[in-house]
């Protein structure tokens, strides 16, 4: 059917024909992609093999050095005039080596029961009394086992993958000379700075995102499966498998259930996120186009006095609202008046009343950054594109829909999703201005913190892991903390795969 006999047809024909297409197009997307499974196969077998074949190919093809190159690394390299490569690969393996006789391998064989005996419980005694002479012996310490074993696995990870690195290199220079072609070793100098200069500029990025991320993550996972927690002195703890998480969503534990509440605040952070995003966005945006429409005076004025709540430090302003809110601040007063709240209860006391004040609070702080950034955009949008519109006719509305809103959702879209994470996670608003009250009534001294009706799920791990008093939770601490993850990186995943900045990059180039 053609783009003319469609809008042709009436509404309801209109519909149904989309309803067809509908399930014309699930039925040929469900068989494409059955139909499409092998041919996904091969190319995954291909990929997962190929390293395998390089392998092969190198020890049946290459020459005696290439295949001493399997057990040292860059000895091809070292003797073929490639001497800064083969020295970087030779160096790591060295060090590698020397790491794991001396370290890695003691915390790895201790992993599986993350130690035998604590520091506090070894001491030197002397036989002839049979006491302890004062004499201090270090013990095991579960966490240094964890993070050590956990450091030794990727540094196994970057030496298979230098070690094959080092067996292509040989095998290709072993090629090169096969047919003439002689390496230099300032070459290898002239492609850091030109042809792989971005390998260089970005290995220490590389390194660091490793070390102060990916390895944090990894560590919080797999604390995750153990009984970690602060309730003891004993610096030993051990693994309980899936028993955390066994707790956390069968409502059931030493310490009763808390699974009603993980989803009470798993829904609120989700509220929270998406109002305290689209109110600062949609208000910030409003603001933004008053202060530029033509007509309006001291501009500069408005926008300098909107600047003041970015200046104080927002540290103070949430304590100082926090001062102002409590049972005998002076705003909870004028509440008191209005019998919003009772004598000498503060408004924090209150679900809905406490959330409308976080909203509104958070608007107030959050407002200038996007009227700021509203300016700058709308500065940029194309006066041709209003001045078409007034001459069709079209209204203020219907020019701020249809061109104003999504012309800035295009820009801005990966700044939405970065407010929208960021909220998730937002620790300051809700800790220093309510620390989550009203609360539940759990116990802190089940080990689980005292979470609030205001409480994101980073303001629980805080209060699980650093204020449960004697009972803290690490463990299930970490629990929540990889929840978290799951729910920003899906969200994140989906939200920036929809936005027009990534599907239709080149609309507004």
């Amino acid at each position: 059917m053609t783009t003319i006999q469609y809008l042709s047809l009436t509404k309801p024909q209109r519909i149904l024909v989309n309803i067809g297409n509908f399930f014309k197009n699930f039925g040929k997307g469900f068989v494409n992609f059955f139909r499409g499974i092998p041919v996904k196969l091969l190319r995954l077998w291909n990929k997962v093999s190929a390293p395998f074949m390089t392998l092969i190919d190198a020890w049946k093809k290459g020459n005696w050095m290439v295949r001493v190159n399997f057990f040292v690394f860059g000895f091809y390299q070292l003797t073929h005039r490639e001497i800064a490569r083969g020295v970087l690969y030779l160096l790591y393996e060295i060090v590698f080596i020397w790491f794991l006789a001396s370290t890695g391998s003691a915390y790895l064989a201790k992993l599986g029961t993350l130690g035998t005996f604590s520091t506090s419980s070894m001491y030197l005694v002397d036989p002839t009394y049979g006491v302890a002479d004062g004499a201090f012996k270090g013990g095991d310490t579960s966490f240094t086992i964890l993070l050590y074993s956990l450091v030794t696995f990727f540094l196994m990870i970057v030496f298979v993958v230098l070690w094959f690195f080092s067996i292509r290199d040989a095998k290709s220079l072993h090629d090169n000379i096969a047919v003439g072609r002689l390496s230099k070793n300032s070459q290898f100098f002239k492609d850091l700075v030109d042809s792989k200069y971005h390998v260089l500029l970005m290995a220490v990025p590389l390194v660091g995102l490793v070390a102060f991320t990916i390895i944090p993550i990894v560590f919080m996972i797999i604390t995750g499966f153990t009984n970690y927690n602060g309730s003891s002195r004993s610096i030993l703890y051990d693994w309980v498998g899936f028993d955390n998480y066994r707790i956390l969503f069968s409502g059931f534990g030493s310490g009763g259930g808390i699974v009603s509440i993980f989803f009470k605040i798993l829904a609120w952070t989700l509220l929270w996120a998406l109002i305290a995003t689209f109110t600062n966005y949609f208000l910030g945006m409003v603001i933004a186009l008053l202060i530029n429409k033509k007509g309006i005076k001291l501009k500069k004025l408005w926008r300098t006095v909107l600047i003041f709540t970015i200046a104080v430090p927002q540290f103070v302003s949430l304590m100082l609202i926090n001062r102002m809110l409590s049972n005998t601040g002076f705003l909870t007063r004028i509440f008191e008046q209005f019998g919003w709240v009772a004598t000498n209860h503060s408004p924090f006391e209150y679900k809905t009343l406490a959330r409308v004040i976080i909203i509104i609070v958070n608007m107030w702080v959050g407002v200038p950054y996007t009227m700021l950034i509203c300016s700058g955009i709308l500065m940029n949008i194309p006066e041709d594109l209003y001045e078409s519109a007034r001459i069709d006719g079209a209204s203020p509305f219907k020019m701020y829909t249809a061109i104003t809103l999504p012309y800035m959702l295009f820009i801005t879209g990966p700044y939405l999703l970065s407010q929208f994470v960021g909220n998730i996670n937002n620790f300051n608003i809700i800790y220093l201005l309510s620390a989550g009250r009203p609360s539940f009534g759990l116990s802190s001294t089940l080990g689980y913190g005292d979470p609030g009706e205001t409480d994101l799920l980073i303001t629980w791990i805080y209060k699980m892991s650093m204020e449960s008093g004697a009972e803290k939770n690490y463990a299930m601490a970490c629990v929540l903390g990889v929840l978290v993850f799951l729910v920003i990186a899906v969200l994140s995943l989906i939200f920036y795969g929809r936005s027009n900045a990534v599907k239709n990059e080149e609309d507004f180039a």
